[in-house]
């Protein structure tokens, strides 16, 4: 399984060079690819990269803005995120049950829901291929099961948008908005994950990639965890 992160950056205006285009995640395997998200700076893009399948998280507008003008390829959704995006010009819609396996293209694939936003309720995806397991979970304040749900995991991509700065709310007595780089680190050594890569990446990285860099993995050694940031264009080759 090869993985491109074609876009890292989150919804702040503010970006830079290495984190200039939205969230977008392609995984390759046996010769064919599919995406994951497509930010609003994605539109008209998409022919470029000639997906299989694209699957969304959510309908927050850098995870799905890139569609507004259709998609050359079969999309993936859960019903809540169907709901607000009912009026793109998708001509292949696919229903996404969270927690139950499907496949595209030999990689299997199962939505877990997190807890991000009431307005956009958001999944993550599990992706099994070869030998290997990530996990994408690109806005999440709280992972529900979250030991089921990372059992087994070599690789945790990882919220961005917050790394020191409190971006969480309770409304209605539920934890909404973005976990902490630390607060997801302390899940992956808690859980077992030997390895987190951040993307979807905020103003605080953005202002200071190489100081957060330094904290995050001199704090990472401590958990036995190894951990970085993606930068658009890079490319990760697992088992």
């Amino acid at each position: 399984m090869k993985l491109t992160f074609h876009g890292t950056l989150s919804s702040t205006p503010y970006g830079n060079p290495r984190h200039s285009r939205q969230s977008m995640l392609e995984v390759a395997y046996g010769g064919r690819r599919l995406l994951i998200d497509c930010g609003s700076n994605w539109l008209g893009r998409l022919p470029f990269i000639d997906p299989v399948a694209l699957l969304l998280t959510h309908a927050h507008d850098d995870h799905v803005g890139g569609l507004v003008r259709g998609a050359p390829c079969p999309v993936y959704a859960h019903a809540a995120t169907w709901e607000k995006i009912c009026r793109f010009p998708l001509l292949w819609r696919v229903l996404v049950t969270p927690q139950q396996p499907f496949f595209i293209a030999g990689i299997r694939l199962q939505a877990f829901v997190l807890q991000h936003s009431p307005r956009a309720p958001a999944v993550g995806y599990r992706i099994q291929a070869g030998r290997s397991t990530v996990f994408y979970c690109p806005d999440v304040a709280r992972i529900p099961d979250r030991d089921r749900v990372l059992r087994g995991v070599e690789l945790f991509i990882a919220d961005g948008a917050s790394v020191h700065r409190s971006l969480l709310r309770f409304e209605d007595g539920m934890l909404y908005g973005h976990a902490s780089l630390f607060t997801q680190l302390q899940w992956c050594a808690e859980q077992r994950v030997p390895c987190m890569l951040a993307s979807h990446c905020g103003e605080e990285i953005i202002e200071n990639e190489s100081r957060i860099v330094h904290q995050l993995q001199h704090r990472a050694r401590k958990l036995r965890v190894k951990a970085d940031i993606a930068h658009d264009g890079m490319t990760l080759k697992l088992p």
